[in-house]
């Protein structure tokens, strides 16, 4: 029933094959399946440097231990699993309801932990069940479009949408960290009563468990497992200026030349999309963009990045549709018509999981953007947004959508960080509309979408940076005032937007971007003038009290750029989220667990940002163990209470702690 393979421990029961072994320090992995072979394939995780294991088989288990994790199987016919830490104390164990683990229990209700359930046709709906701690708190996963921090209790869909980023690892309170190592659709629900992984249509079972100390410790081991990001350029420290969309070359070099004008701070400022003939074409249209070249050329003297976007969308007329529909880096349809995006145009997706699809754009990118000095690329639509999210109707190289769709975005992230790695780059970001797990070592800077202009819409934000950043990708940002459904000329708006953008200063990238009504028309009925365009979004747009507090914010961002580029510096040596809850930096503290309101940019600052309409004061706790300073004020508070904070319009609440100096006033 048990035996060992290297440092490898094989359980075989009734058709299935389970291996757990270690997988880093202090971290094992388990996969199952009930085929006659193991996939090979690791997913999201890197190879790791041999690790020894001190494996025990005795009659009724089998024992795995590596540093602070340990792992005991039960020989009982459901195999059951439980994972323990250097103290003995149990951090996750196995769901089982069954008679056959006699020794253990018996139970009249017949479920097992690890449920393989065929599908027809091939292949198993797979569910792992755990139990469930109810005081457990668990944090990660990416991003979900709702206003909770702790997820405990939550049920989560395993799927990309436009605003949503599946990034299956959680981080709990218990001290451990879960990466669930499966791109199929699914869900997983963190209940009171049970906690349970379910993916839709898999050959196995696959997952990583790491055991440690603090929620730095677990991110840590995460990253080795995972990798970093790599180390942010120094444009990505500053502002960047993005609007639905810039619809003439002169029009955006106009806007760039008004920021330097007013002496205003900018790093980056973007083309965004249609500023091509054809989806697909991947260049510029030259009725519109006649001297790409001399447009980067100005930027470059002004010490301003051009960032384009890029859709992986193919127009069936596009120039290279019928090259890519012959080579097979095409998205099919298992039904249908195979239309898999309708926006201005019939459109497929194009498939990054095909290696030659990869290179083909990259190569064409080359051609057309990088060849004429562009060396950062928005990948929009990266989810990919099918206009239908019938997950179980699309295809790709690598398999059906239902079993790998979830690894999309990180495979297209790969496509440009490949291509700019061959060319030399080093420090190289894509801007991205979504992530899986591992995308962060692919130059990953995620933003969280289409979503709305609002209050509420920020408070979810506020949740979402948080856990993308402990799920591993701590390059995270937002259009700052939202995406869509705002007028210019809205007082209402101007505040939300005005609190946004003192929250986005104190994001890991801070930009400007959205569609503001009221819209400006297409310039023409072809190419490039086909798409409408939003209302002006620069800082000078809102009137002139919401520009004095962007000029004082922009203006703090640039005197911060030392200290966010050791936190950067940081976020790419060991993987630590540059915006991270409060329990991160005090996870001795029981109350930092519970604040859902405020959080820590880097070791040195706290903030806690005006997320209600009409809001001038809040309550803000200040975690115990180091004095807090009003970095506005200068007044000074013992850690470990909750104090009020006054907040008018032009003040974002923001505490130094301990003896930590940083030039947030001039």
């Amino acid at each position: 029933m048990f035996t060992v393979e290297g440092q490898k421990l094989i359980r075989e029961y009734d058709g299935e094959k389970m291996w757990i072994e270690p997988w880093g320090e202090d971290s094992l992995r388990i996969r199952s399946t009930e085929l006659t072979t193991m996939m090979e394939e690791d997913w999201a995780l890197l190879p790791q440097a041999q690790t020894t294991a001190d494996i025990t088989i005795e009659e009724d288990r089998a024992t795995i231990v590596n540093g602070k994790i340990t792992a005991v199987v039960s020989a009982e016919a459901a195999g059951k699993t439980t994972f323990y830490n250097q103290k003995g104390e149990i951090l996750l164990q196995e769901y089982v309801r069954n008679r056959k683990n006699l020794k253990e229990f018996t139970s009249a209700l017949k479920i097992d932990a690890r449920e393989f359930k065929a599908n027809l046709g091939g292949d198993f709906r797979l569910t792992q069940r755990f139990e469930s701690d109810p005081e457990e708190k668990l944090f990660g996963m990416g991003q979900y479009q709702q206003p909770f921090l702790d997820l405990k209790n939550c049920t989560l869909e395993l799927a990309q949408r436009n605003s949503q980023a599946s990034v299956p690892f959680a981080l709990s309170s218990l001290g451990y960290g879960f990466l669930w190592n499966n791109p199929a659709i699914g869900q997983v629900t963190f209940g009171k009563n049970i906690t349970e992984w379910m993916a839709t249509s898999t050959k196995q079972l696959d997952y990583w468990i790491t055991a440690g100390e603090s929620p730095a410790e677990i991110e840590e081991a995460y990253a080795r497992a995972t990798g970093t990001v790599p180390m942010m350029p120094e444009y990505g420290l500053g502002f960047w200026q993005c609007k639905l969309r810039y619809q003439t070359q002169e029009e955006l070099l106009e806007v760039a030349r008004e920021y330097k004008k007013r002496e205003l701070p900018i790093d980056v400022i973007v083309v965004d999309y249609f500023h091509w003939p054809t989806q697909g074409d991947w260049r510029f249209d030259p009725d519109y963009w006649p001297d790409p070249e001399g447009m980067v050329k100005e930027l470059e003297e002004m010490g301003i990045e051009l960032m384009v976007s890029i859709w992986p969308t193919v127009d069936k007329k596009s120039e290279n549709y019928q090259e890519m529909l012959e080579k097979g880096y095409l998205t099919r349809t298992e039904k249908g018509i195979r239309i898999t995006h309708d926006f201005l145009g019939n459109t497929v997706y194009f498939d990054p999981t095909h290696p030659g699809g990869r290179e083909f754009i990259w190569e064409k990118a080359k051609q057309n953007y990088y060849g004429k000095g562009i060396k950062i690329f928005w990948l929009d639509e990266a989810e990919p947004e099918y206009n239908v999210y019938d997950f179980e109707n699309y295809r790709y190289h690598i398999g059906s959508n239902a079993q790998v769709g979830n690894i999309y975005p990180a495979l297209f992230s790969k496509a440009f960080y490949d291509g700019m790695k061959e060319e030399g780059e080093e420090d190289i970001v894509n801007l991205v509309r979504c992530a899986w797990a591992g995308s962060q070592r692919y130059g990953a800077l995620v933003w969280s979408g289409d979503v709305d202009s609002s209050f509420a819409s920020l408070r979810n934000q506020f949740h979402t940076g948080l856990n993308m950043g402990l799920a591993g990708i701590p390059w995270w940002t937002t259009d700052i005032g939202g995406f869509q459904g705002a007028w210019t000329d809205d007082p209402d708006f101007r505040e939300c937007i005005i609190r946004w953008f003192q929250y986005g200063a104190f994001c890991p990238v801070f930009r400007l971007h959205g569609d503001r009504e009221p819209h400006q028309e297409p310039l023409g009925d072809s190419g490039g003038g086909l798409c409408a365009s939003g209302a002006a979004n620069e800082v000078w747009s809102y009137g002139e009290e919401a520009y004095e507090i962007f000029q004082k914010y922009m203006h703090m961002r640039e005197r911060l750029r030392p200290y966010i580029r050791e936190l950067m510096q940081e976020a790419h040596e060991k993987g630590t989220p540059v915006m991270r809850p409060l329990f991160y930096d005090f996870s001795g503290d029981k109350e930092a667990w519970n604040v859902e309101d405020a959080y820590m940019f880097g070791p040195k600052l706290l903030v806690a940002p005006i997320l209600h309409e009409g809001e001038r004061s809040r309550t803000v706790y200040l975690p115990q163990g180091d004095t807090w300073t009003n970095a506005h004020t200068g007044e000074t508070f013992e850690g470990g209470q909750y104090i009020e904070s006054p907040a008018s319009l032009e003040t974002i609440p923001l505490f130094l702690r301990g003896d930590a100096s940083l030039p947030i006033k001039e």
